[in-house]
């Protein structure tokens, strides 16, 4: 079965190529029941049941359609592993080994206008690394944009352009979302500008893989590439979202759509427009779910709270004295259900203030305070552990919390939680545990960076798989 990706819904091609699929036409058809038939009639008419009245958007695309804009951006990008070589038959790598030239890029997103003098959100993956970003307004004019500022770990962008006047979108309650409600989205799919959505919310608060700080809103309105960094709004006309991704085994839209909730996207804004970054609050601690096996090991009376799995030296955490292995159940008094409860909440307090953790600890409760640190605007809350090794191996790994060890009968290990470049190559996958490199044991990421800094060409990773151990060869060359 194809391995199902998040794809962010950006447009990374010109529109012409964009546009390579076949637009299929709908014939009707007369169908005739089977009753019928075999009484050798046609079937009469049948009553027609009264129409299902359902949501009409129009008069909110007629009043804020006008503040959705279209985003084109060029730029370009480093050749890769991935590049195809110049002719049949040459290394993918050919680019990256012989030194081909930066390849141009075109991209195609959406955005909308939050004041009128051409303040506008969009999504940070549809302008990063953009050298030229041009805004295009409903009514066909143009403005070359300015990149206000960046903040990759929520995929907000600011851009700024030189207009007055401008019609605005007005900002919602994400707070207040239910699932079930109609939503709608505006956007540019495939470069069909002003294209019109809609569906309903299927969930709120959705944790997504590297997306520690985003609740998002799930949805099941048709987004596709193009669609990135438009609005998705209320059936009041409120913005409640920023379209972001998709789940999907295709690359197009299969009913799995996450909008950013506006509330996050608007603390964000205000931040990057006063000092063009983003302060956000950190501990230093790695958490992960308790399932059910888990809640009984520690002896919760059921799942429920972030377990802690890793503790950063000299963090906020360590400092308060959090361990590996203890369950925070509550912060600030607010109970928390699930791993990705735990980040957005920290992110959200100001570096410097204290904060309340309620903690199971070997059978029992007990509180404890904190001073919350300060993460940098493009960190990630669980990938620091992860990165010195990543560039060399193609490894995100953490290391194994003491039950993790003695689930697996294990002295020690790290998790891979993800994987590219030569692991992903050889096969290594997420959930694997790494126990050597050539030939040496490896129970720290400290010891894994030396390891794979010492490595030639060719290394041998020893990994585990369930209850399997194999080498896996690497080439790192």
């Amino acid at each position: 079965m194809p391995r199902k990706i998040l794809t962010r819904s950006l447009a990374a091609a010109a529109i012409a190529s964009a546009l390579g699929g076949a637009i299929i036409g709908l014939a009707p058809q007369t169908l005739t029941s089977s009753v019928a038939l075999a009484a050798g009639r046609d079937e009469q008419p049948a009553r027609t049941a009264a129409p299902v009245a359902g949501p009409d958007f129009s008069s909110i695309v007629e009043r804020f359609g006008p503040a959705v804009v279209n985003v084109q951006v060029e730029g370009t990008a480093k050749a890769t592993a991935d590049d195809d070589g110049p002719f049949p038959g040459m290394p993918r790598d050919f680019g990256r080994r012989f030194g081909r030239p930066d390849r141009p890029v075109r991209g195609l997103g959406s955005g909308f206008i939050v004041e009128s003098n051409g303040l506008i959100l969009t999504n940070a993956h549809v302008v990063q690394n953009a050298k030229t970003v041009i805004v295009k307004l409903s009514d066909q004019r143009e403005f070359p944009a300015k990149v206000v500022g960046i903040d990759r770990a929520t995929d907000v962008a600011v851009l700024k352009i030189a207009a007055k006047d401008l019609p605005t979108v007005t900002i919602g309650d994400a707070s207040r979302i239910r699932v079930g409600e109609w939503v709608l989205a505006i956007g540019s799919p495939y470069g069909f500008e002003n294209t019109v959505t809609a569906g309903i919310v299927s969930a709120t608060a959705r944790g997504l893989p590297n997306q520690s700080y985003v609740p998002f809103i799930q949805t099941d309105v048709p987004v596709n590439p193009g669609n990135s960094g438009g609005p998705l709004f209320n059936t009041r006309g409120e913005v409640v979202g920023i379209n972001s991704q998709i789940y999907s085994d295709t690359g197009g839209y299969q009913g799995l759509s996450f909008a950013i909730p506006i509330d996050v996207a608007m603390k964000i804004e205000k931040q990057l427009v006063a000092t063009g970054t983003v302060h956000r609050g950190w501990i230093g601690a790695t958490v992960q779910d308790v399932t059910q096996p888990l809640a009984e090991a520690f002896g919760l009376p059921k799942p429920g709270g972030v377990l802690v799995s890793s503790v950063e030296t000299d963090s906020p955490a360590a400092k308060a004295g959090l361990q590996a292995g203890d369950v925070i159940l509550t912060l600030d008094g607010g109970a928390l259900m699930r791993s990705g409860d735990l980040p957005p909440r920290i992110a959200d307090l100001s570096p410097g203030t204290r904060a309340t953790l309620s903690v199971w600890r070997r059978g029992e409760a007990k509180e404890m305070t904190l001073a919350i640190g300060e993460r940098h605007a493009d960190a990630q809350p669980q990938a620091d552990n992860a990165q010195p090794a990543q560039g060399r191996l193609g490894l995100a790994v953490r290391s194994l919390s003491p039950e993790e060890a003695r689930s697996i009968n294990e002295a020690g290990g790290l998790l891979v939680e993800s994987v590219s470049g030569p692991a992903a190559r050889a096969g290594v996958q997420p959930g694997d545990v790494v126990l050597a490199l050539n030939g040496e044991t490896v129970s720290t990421v400290d010891g894994l960076r030396v390891l794979a800094a010492k490595a030639h060409d060719r290394a041998a990773l020893l990994i585990r798989r369930d209850d399997a151990k194999i080498f896996v060869p690497l080439n790192l060359g």
